[in-house]
């Protein structure tokens, strides 16, 4: 999941994001009936023939090449429980965002979709582009309900309405590094000496010292910042307006004003001007796990969680090791980033209601989503656990998507080889672990305030990626920066978010 933009630690999202931002049966059929089958009146219509349904969603490692033939395994399965088939339509990570939003304006079928804080879902649900979706939870849902609970059903709901829900992976936030072992043992670098922003940089310094020509750090994905991936704070859902890491009481203040912003701007821009970052960073279209796998940097900084590691050590190539820099912690952003929502464009609601309840049930579909067909992707060795069949690896998988923590609940997946065999305890007491954010279950919402949220996107636009990259110098451009976000009306937004926390807390 890290914008799995964590990815994708859950992501790395994507990646980042990815977002950010780990993952794994398909033999038997051991998942429950999606609960409901029965059509609304607008599917009833239907002509007779099988409604299918539109499903976009974000790929972080390049379209597989045998997708079609997964969607079609997964369509007999579909067809049988849901009375309905399946249309995938994965999206390379860097373009998802623009292209979704052509479709949601240009009136085009979306049923079900990836959405969440790393594709604006806030200002989705403003422009009224999403359907609140707790009818359709409780008639169709239930199973997606006890599985996730209602503290984490409630991350994806604006002013009281659920209109994103959030799959079952890791559910909290930890920052951290992703470096090649190789990279680590040449220079005699130890991972319990990176600890600080500062000893990231001191390890960039290693780096770019015994490789001249290297450009060591590479952006998560595109669009991502490389503060997008380290957050000390809870970001409230879009930073316009945060709670301070350290907050003892529900003040909402202005992180681009706070003295830590500025004091990462600095070391950020000192990395640039010593070479350690791409000179493109923030102009970059390719994701991270695509520089890294192409040789064009060594160190990535994104979200983390246990068995992140082994996930991108399949999708690079080589193995890697991730190096934690904060702790981990529960805020609504770390569950909202990564949701599935039902678009309003969608033909068949109900159906794809039911087919997101399936991916919480039933381990067929949520085994060929995330390793792809039984015995030609992956096969399922003596100890459980699930892997290659002998002549594949990750360099010939045709279905190499690793993104299991994206499709409903990830822990009905087989745990891939070279994982810890009790990974999914290990994510579980990962969640259990997180200190929760003061503001957990809280959602912005920013329609009273959606002139002000356009004119700051707008110089967030302008601005944030140069600085939160190193490429203009902040003590020239962050002066400037910050007087354009109070002429823009950052000041009015943040005192809504407090009222609509004060009123979310009182409510409690």
């Amino acid at each position: 999941m890290n914008k799995f933009k964590r990815h994708v630690s859950g992501l790395s999202l994507v990646l980042a994001l990815l977002m950010v931002l780990t993952a794994c049966g398909g033999g038997s059929k051991g998942g429950e009936e999606a609960s409901g089958t029965q059509a609304s009146g607008g599917e009833s219509a239907n002509s007779g023939d099988t409604p299918e349904i539109v499903m976009p969603f974000f790929v972080l490692n390049g379209i597989p090449e045998d997708m079609q033939a997964v969607n079609d395994e997964i369509n007999k399965i579909t067809k049988e429980k849901i009375g309905a088939t399946v249309k995938l339509m994965p999206i390379s990570y860097g373009t998802y965002g623009q292209q979704t939003n052509l479709m949601l304006t240009g009136n085009e079928q979306v049923d079900l979709m990836v959405v969440g804080t790393w594709f604006n879902y806030t200002t989705q649900v403003a422009k009224n582009q999403l359907l609140p979706l707790d009818d359709l939870l409780a008639q169709y849902g239930q199973d997606i309900v006890k599985t996730l609970g209602d503290n984490y059903i409630s991350a994806g709901k604006v002013k009281g309405k659920t209109y994103g829900v959030a799959t079952m992976r890791d559910l909290a936030d930890m920052y951290g590094l992703v470096i090649p072992k190789d990279v680590l043992d040449k220079y005699q670098i130890k991972t319990e000496d990176i600890k600080t922003f500062d000893d990231v940089g001191n390890l960039l310094a290693t780096i770019k010292k015994n490789e001249p020509d290297s450009t060591p750090l590479v952006p998560f994905g595109p669009g991502d910042s490389l503060l997008d991936n380290y957050m000390t704070y809870d970001n409230l859902g879009d930073k316009l307006g945060v709670l301070p890491g350290d907050a003892t009481d529900l003040k909402v203040v202005d992180w681009f004003e706070q003295p830590e912003y500025a004091d990462l701007l600095n070391k950020i821009r000192s990395w640039y001007e010593a070479g350690f970052i791409m000179k493109d960073a923030a102009t970059n279209r390719d994701s991270g796990l695509e520089l890294m796998k192409a040789g064009r940097g060594d160190v990535l900084l994104t979200r983390i969680k246990p068995g992140y590691a082994e996930q991108e050590s399949r999708l690079i190539g080589k193995p890697v090791v991730t190096i934690p820099l904060t702790q981990p912690q529960a805020r609504t952003s770390s569950v909202a980033n990564m949701m599935w929502g039902i678009p309003r464009n969608a033909k068949y609601p109900d159906k794809a209601m039911q087919m997101l309840n399936l991916m919480f049930t039933d381990k067929d579909v949520a085994n060929l989503l995330a390793w792809g067909i039984e015995g030609k992707h992956y096969v399922v060795k003596s100890d459980g656990v699930a892997g290659y069949p002998d002549g594949v690896d990750q360099n010939n998988s045709k279905y190499n998507l690793n993104q299991g923590w994206m499709f409903g609940n990830q822990f009905l997946t087989y745990v891939w080889e070279g994982d810890s065999p009790d990974l999914w305890k290990q994510l579980q007491a990962f969640n259990d672990s997180a200190v929760p954010s003061k503001a957990l279950g809280f959602t912005f919402d920013q329609t009273p305030v959606k002139t002000e949220v356009a004119a700051v996107q707008n110089v967030l636009n302008q601005y944030k990626m140069a600085l939160e990259w190193g490429t203009v110098d902040p003590a020239k451009v962050l002066p400037e920066f910050r007087k354009k976000l109070k002429d823009a009306g950052i000041d009015k937004i943040i005192a809504e978010k407090q009222k609509q926390l004060d009123e979310w807390a009182a409510s409690k």
